[in-house]
């Protein structure tokens, strides 16, 4: 909330602030590109000098751990926005405290040219690697989903609360890969018959017929694999993912690889769980 405060205040003070919340080692991934925390400095200063930008109210956050999962409210010259971003703490000790190891401000999209051009060598390599990795990845061929779906920044949970609400989840990655029909059969199982979906491509809530519509809609022109998780941050009702996709046009049979955010309200009792909201960027 500090650092919300200070980027309010002009980047000299976030600039300031993050000295203090970040390390020389620290990483921020600004819309798929990778960046260390000079070049990531850089490039937010850059990003205001043209406009500006405040930040606003928090919709949620989920802290488990060492890890956050944030959606806010974001303003610019006659528009408004929502941002998601996951980050991983760490207590150094001493002077240092607690700091960000890494952090994703945001999924790939259309900003992803223009903060690569702030990149250094090394970052670029290690970028490529994971786009590489994406590219190339294999699902396991296993019926554990725990085993199939692999978490890169893996959190155990024990409580059975929690637990239902991350099978759900994975549920709903390996029922999408398995088609269109398995994955409306889940979302009539998993989701509230009143429940709202919200994406931020289209900036508008669709009930479940509408979400329906428009996946099939998606499938019949791209077919889209679910391969990973970043991130499944879960506490109370409320979960954060961040997940990789691959996905190839059918007509023109170009490959693409990006990252997608979702947060998730659930409701009800553990046997009868539903997501009853979902915001996805």
């Amino acid at each position: 909330m500090t650092g919300f405060e200070n980027w309010n205040r002009g980047f000299k003070a976030w600039k300031k602030w993050g000295d203090i919340l970040y390390t020389q080692d620290s990483i921020y991934n600004v819309h798929g590109a990778r960046l260390t925390l000079a070049h990531y400095q850089d490039a937010m200063d850059d990003n205001l000098k043209k406009v500006n930008i405040q930040m606003g109210d928090f919709n949620s956050m989920i802290i488990v751990d060492k890890y956050a999962a944030i959606r806010y409210e974001i303003k610019t010259a006659g528009r408004t926005g929502t941002v998601m971003e996951f980050v991983e703490f760490k207590d150094y000790g001493d002077e240092l405290g607690t700091r960000v190891v890494e952090g994703w401000g945001g999924p790939k999209d259309d900003s992803y040219e223009d903060m690569c051009k702030f990149q250094g060598d090394e970052e670029k390599a290690v970028q490529q690697q994971q786009i590489d990795k994406m590219l190339n990845y294999i699902i396991p061929s296993v019926t554990n989903l725990n085993q199939k779906y692999k978490i890169e920044y893996e959190i155990e949970y024990t409580e059975p609360h929690d637990i239902r609400i991350l099978n759900i989840i994975l549920e709903g990655i390996d029922k999408w890969n398995a088609g269109i029909t398995a994955y409306e059969s889940w979302l009539d199982n998993s989701y509230d018959s009143n429940a709202i979906s919200y994406d931020s491509r289209i900036q508008s809530n669709r009930n479940m017929a509408k979400y329906k519509e428009e996946m099939e809609t998606l499938t019949q022109k791209n077919l889209i694999e679910k391969l990973y998780f970043d991130h499944i941050i879960i506490r109370d009702n409320w979960a954060g993912i961040h997940y990789r996709y691959r996905m190839k046009d059918r007509q023109t049979e170009e490959i693409s690889v990006g990252d997608r955010m979702q947060f998730l309200k659930f409701e009800g009792e553990d046997s009868n769980l539903k997501i009853v909201s979902s915001w996805v960027k």
